[in-house]
């Protein structure tokens, strides 16, 4: 059969990508967004794009001290053109939608009727991680999730050169990605071959050496990769103690695991195409084991859910491995029940139903926030919360008021307070923000404050000025 994509899956994969990319605008606009990590990216990309050092003022790091993600830095040229946030979401959607065309690659790759690679498209589209995925936010792995089903279909292939350089821009993309990478060269090395899965050894390694011994320390003060105090503060405090417990001591990585909740997250992971996996689909899903092995051993529980980007890769092994269960099975019959289970656990899955309520939470907030962002101007030294941040981050400074932060928060500099005690939103506490609203009162802020709950107090110094947080307008909408 002939491997080149049809123009019909070209025209179906781009009109989801922009069904996804208009389901993720409308979740940002209903203020469900937050500034990890869509808002920690935005402002980067804008500062990128700005010829500003994107040095993050909600973290204190440079974008390639966060993952190594110097890819990233072609959304700098997206936001010379047009700073927008939509570039992000965009580009988020339709990476993950146009996935099914090296999908259908490998598809006819393996000899699968046209129905069966349609199949593979589908069981690519129906999965509930994908789906919410494209909702959760931003990452920019996300973007070279073609790359990594190109990879496989490259080494299937026999072409090395494009089999690297797939592998180069995963690892450009996420440090985190080193672990495909690697669990790709084991996957070769258990087919014996050799030169590809030393190849890949030498790169992934060579790459995370860089990262750890060069850059990292660089950029972090002398500090290692930053995941590594998150997942693995069990096994050593940097890559190096990591690495020589897990070589010296690999039980400890076993004895860590919450095998309660671990096995559930692997059997969410894998409902959707474990009905068509067979005894040959263990090679390419072995590509696996390194990102799992991290998944279950991390200390934070978001590592192992079907809603963060950290499970995306085994999304794009799975379907593989079903597509390699289909070539097994050598039928050209279109397999009902199994897309019926397909579509069974995307709707038990995936989250499209948070649109019939859950979402709509702070639709009563929209109006003021639009009001009070008229009221900002770029030079503004913003604490927020965490949901308003992607809506204001086109600046030098932003940062949500997280407690840690709040506590130095009027002698850090910060010029404007856009609060919501009601609705303190993620990493924040109504306390918190109320304690600041009073303390900017104490020192003479001027304030205002809408029915919503939303209140905006600026620096006496700091044009442009406000009314006062005493005066009527408490009760009423802005002036």
């Amino acid at each position: 059969m002939n491997s080149t994509p049809p123009p019909r899956l070209w025209w179906t994969a781009l009109g989801l990508g922009f069904l996804g990319w208009g389901i993720a605008a409308a979740r940002h606009g209903l203020l469900q967004s937050n500034a990890y990590d869509l808002g920690l990216f935005d402002q980067w990309a804008w500062l990128i794009g700005n010829g500003h050092a994107p040095i993050s003022s909600m973290e204190g790091v440079h974008v390639l001290a966060d993952h190594g993600a110097w890819v990233f830095y072609l959304s700098g040229l997206l936001y010379w053109l047009n700073p927008s946030i939509q570039w992000l979401l965009a580009s988020q959607a339709l990476a993950l939608s146009l996935t099914a065309i090296p999908i259908w690659m490998l598809a006819a790759q393996a000899g699968l009727s046209r129905k069966l690679c349609w199949l593979s498209c589908l069981l690519w589209w129906l999965q509930p991680l994908v789906f919410n995925v494209n909702l959760f936010d931003f990452h920019p792995e996300v973007w070279v999730m073609p790359g990594l089903a190109l990879a496989i279909w490259s080494q299937r292939q026999q072409r090395i050169g494009l089999w690297l350089f797939c592998l180069t821009l995963m690892l450009g993309c996420r440090d985190g990605l080193v672990l495909i990478t690697l669990g790709l060269s084991l996957s070769l090395l258990m087919q014996r071959r050799w030169s590809w899965a030393i190849a890949g050894t030498a790169l992934s390694g060579t790459w995370m050496l860089l990262l750890s011994q060069s850059l990292y320390p660089f950029l972090r003060n002398g500090e290692g990769p930053k995941a590594a105090s998150q997942m693995f503060s069990h096994l050593g405090t940097n890559l190096s103690e990591i690495l020589v417990t897990l070589v010296s001591r690999p039980w400890l990585a076993l004895t860590h695991i919450d095998w309660g909740g671990g096995a559930f997250y692997l059997l969410v992971l894998i409902l959707p195409t474990l009905p068509f996996w067979r005894k040959r689909s263990l090679i390419i899903l072995s590509a696996a084991v390194p990102l799992l092995l991290v998944n279950l051993n991390a200390e934070a529980s978001s590592y192992r859910t079907l809603i963060h980007h950290y499970s995306l890769p085994f999304a794009v092994l799975s379907v593989t491995a079903a597509i390699d269960g289909l070539a097994t099975k050598q039928t050209r019959a279109f397999p009902w029940k199994g897309f019926a289970w397909a579509v069974a656990c995307w709707i038990a899955l995936a989250k499209p139903w948070f649109f019939t309520g859950p979402y709509f939470n702070k639709v009563g907030l929209i109006n003021s926030v639009n009001q009070a962002i008229l009221k900002l101007t770029p030079q503004d030294r913003i604490l927020t919360t965490s949901y308003l941040v992607p809506h204001i981050s086109h600046r030098k400074h932003i940062a949500f008021a997280k407690p840690s932060l709040s506590k130095q928060a009027f002698e850090d500099g910060w010029t404007v307070l856009l609060l919501n005690p009601s609705q303190p939103g993620w990493g924040s506490k109504g306390s918190t923000q109320r304690r600041l609203l009073n303390q900017a009162q104490d020192r003479n802020w001027t304030c205002q404050n809408w029915n919503s709950g939303l209140e905006l107090c600026r620096k006496p110094d700091a044009a442009p000025q406000l009314h006062r947080r005493n005066t009527p307008a408490r009760n009423g909408p802005p002036q």
